[in-house]
């Protein structure tokens, strides 16, 4: 078995992006019978759709994980939900900045993660991870990312099992900024991810 885990590259003039290199650290791992094939997806609303079905294309994977950055939350927060709608708050990394545009336009309202969200969530707490269940992946790339590939296994009617994860900024990106900032170790969001994809694995 496979599963695919995304991260994104930074974004708004941060030099590191904690999705990225939590994505990285855990690229051809194995949890149980299952290998990890990470893959970092571009902060653009016009490439990452396509950077996502390629990704998918070539791995077909048996479950996916997608990561991203949320950088005022102060815990780990399982997505519950994705709508279709791109309303950015800051510009993408093309300097694109979308506003009131649905991802697709006849697409349905929202999409539920097909993740165990409340076995993921349980099993961070337990593990004395600061975690929350999120009822919104925001309106900016994380959202439209999300909704992407959840559209993508609904339209083509595969189960596959799949949702989206924000993790809290690095220490090193509020440090000098915004000390004020919440921010999360990388080792703790390493095990973070780490015990999200055993429960995972679990449910395939």
């Amino acid at each position: 078995m496979q599963l695919l885990l995304t991260g994104f590259e930074p974004f708004d003039g941060s030099p590191v992006n904690p999705s990225m290199q939590v994505s990285q650290a855990l690229d051809g791992k194995s949890f149980g019978n299952c290998r990890v094939k990470s893959v970092i997806l571009p902060v653009e609303g016009s490439r990452m759709p396509k950077a996502l079905l390629e990704a998918l294309n070539a791995v077909q994977p048996d479950a996916v994980l997608c990561l991203g950055e949320a950088p005022h939350r102060p815990v780990v927060s399982v997505e519950r939900v994705a709508i279709n709608l791109q309303d950015y708050s800051i510009p993408d990394n093309r300097g694109i900045q979308r506003s009131d545009t649905p991802i697709r336009a006849d697409g349905p309202t929202a999409y539920f993660s097909t993740l165990p969200v409340r076995k993921i969530h349980t099993a961070l707490k337990a593990a004395g991870i600061p975690v929350e269940i999120s009822l919104s992946a925001g309106t900016y790339l994380c959202n439209h990312l999300m909704f992407t590939l959840l559209d993508h296994f609904a339209v083509h009617q595969m189960q596959v099992p799949a949702g989206f994860m924000h993790l809290p900024s690095l220490p090193e990106q509020v440090v000098d900024k915004r000390p004020q900032s919440p921010s999360m170790a990388l080792e703790t969001s390493i095990k973070a991810v780490s015990i999200a994809i055993e429960i995972i694995v679990q449910s395939i």
